[in-house]
């Protein structure tokens, strides 16, 4: 069954081999099943229209729905909920205690881990647009 769901823009560091697999991940389940999702790369889109700087972008995942910019944990889930082979996982960590343990991790953990190792690459010269 398709379910309907609305226009979501991702907003994700290209430049970040690890963030582009699972990007282009996603792109290839979305666009598959209903294209209604928009993928911009950091390294083309315009983050400051988000009034977020070039470190503020790369720090986290953002979507954008109806205007609305969402990071982290939140993000992730509204784009797991557009494909029917990711739902489960949007539903999984929107659950009272996970919800929160996984926003922990995300927040404290993957985030910041993936962050530091964007600044190294940068450092030596390496990022550039994966793909």
């Amino acid at each position: 069954m398709l379910r309907m769901t609305r226009p979501l823009k991702v907003l994700y560091n290209d430049t970040c081999p690890i963030c582009s697999r699972e990007v282009d991940m996603y792109k290839s389940m979305t666009d598959a099943e209903h294209g209604n999702v928009t993928y911009c790369g950091l390294s083309t889109a315009t983050y400051a229209d988000y009034g977020l700087s070039a470190d503020d972008a790369a720090r986290r995942f953002y979507v954008v729905s109806d205007g609305q910019l969402v990071s982290g944990m939140d993000a992730f889930r509204m784009l797991w909920r557009q494909s029917s082979k990711t739902r489960w996982m949007a539903t999984v960590t929107g659950l009272p205690v996970l919800r929160q343990l996984t926003g922990l991790l995300y927040d404290h953990g993957a985030a910041p881990i993936l962050f530091a190792m964007h600044k190294r690459r940068e450092r030596l010269g390496k990022s550039e647009k994966q793909g």
